[in-house]
């Protein structure tokens, strides 16, 4: 059975690791960015230029290397798709956490239109406050 468009537009998020070139490809320029509370610089940003900056700026300081694992990727008919996976960071310090997540994305017009994140927090927290698990 094919892919449906939809997971290989997620799919393209994933394998390029993020690369700001193909993130401005395939986002919308009016993405909301739903990062959940508690998670480092959580919070809801509203724009693609927002997400870049404020939350990424944010974050990616803090840590020498950061990433996102896709795992397993499900479709819904209405335009919607569900990612679970893992991220990988090493802190500027050198302390590693690896956190699980869900990416809940939304499509509109061939595009990912908006992103709800659920991730295991705390691991991150600890990790950025020197804490070993």
């Amino acid at each position: 059975m094919p892919e449906s468009p939809d997971i290989a537009l997620a799919r393209r998020l994933y394998e390029s690791h993020a690369d700001p070139a193909v993130m401005a490809q395939i986002m919308a320029p009016d993405l909301e960015w739903d990062i959940t509370p508690g998670f480092p610089f959580g919070g809801v940003y509203h724009g693609f230029d927002s997400m870049m900056n404020d939350f990424f700026g944010s974050l990616l300081p803090h840590f020498e290397s950061f990433g996102a694992q896709a795992e397993q990727y499900y479709a819904t008919d209405d335009g919607h798709v569900f990612v679970s996976g893992h991220y990988h960071g090493v802190t500027k310090d050198g302390q590693m956490a690896d956190a699980r997540f869900i990416h809940l994305w939304t499509i509109r017009d061939g595009k990912l239109a908006a992103l709800r994140q659920a991730a295991d927090s705390h691991v991150l927290q600890q990790a950025l406050n020197g804490a070993t698990r």
